[in-house]
């Protein structure tokens, strides 16, 4: 038993760092055309769906973590949001991630029985990643000045419209790259582990 706790804690640790890792290089980021297109949902779903849900969030959390650090310099964006309102920004930033952490292990334990419980897991991690941040984006901002006036540049004139002309292209892009390079790799790292 404590063999198996060491064990995931050291797994843990292994995806924590990871995750920095993809967070503080070209790794994680692919920065083309304005769009800041992120692959740190990939080693959080991993760790969802390897260890569960509590490890799930706690690679949530340090997602979010560095993703509000952006916000105190490094993220144009993330640094107008933390001038409106730091708290919001925070929640912005750093809930979403870790919900979306843990979800994306609870529904690998409720559709584990299943063919495609990989790939539905793999496909949850960004799209809920996508939802929360998004929800809280519009939940938060989206009356603010700097969000109605990026959205009448996109030409949206509802908070849906905003969404997904926001989003489109770069959450099309981490969906695919979670789904694909972390069903392959969580497979197969789950079932090494057990």
């Amino acid at each position: 038993m404590k063999k198996n706790k060491t064990l995931k804690l050291a797994q843990l640790a292994l995806l924590v760092a990871i995750v920095l890792v993809m967070a503080y290089t070209p790794l994680g980021y692919l920065r083309t055309l304005g769009l800041e297109i992120s692959f740190l949902m990939i080693p959080v779903t991993i760790g969802a769906i390897v260890l569960g849900p509590v490890e799930g969030a706690i690679l949530g959390l340090v997602f979010g973590l560095t993703s509000f650090a952006t916000c105190f310099g490094s993220s144009t964006f993330g640094a107008t949001l933390l001038a409106i309102n730091p708290m919001f920004t925070f929640i912005t930033c750093v809930v979403a991630r870790v919900l979306a952490g843990y979800l994306a292990g609870i529904v690998f334990k409720v559709v584990k029985k299943l063919k495609y419980s990989y790939e539905i897991a793999c496909l949850a991690g960004p799209l809920l990643n996508t939802l929360f941040f998004m929800g809280c984006l519009v939940l938060f901002f989206y009356n603010t000045e700097f969000i109605q006036n990026l959205a009448s540049t996109l030409g949206t004139a509802n908070p849906f419209a905003f969404i997904v002309a926001f989003v489109g292209l770069q959450g099309l892009v981490e969906a695919v790259a979670c789904f694909v390079i972390a069903t392959v790799i969580s497979r197969n790292v789950h079932k090494f582990v057990k």
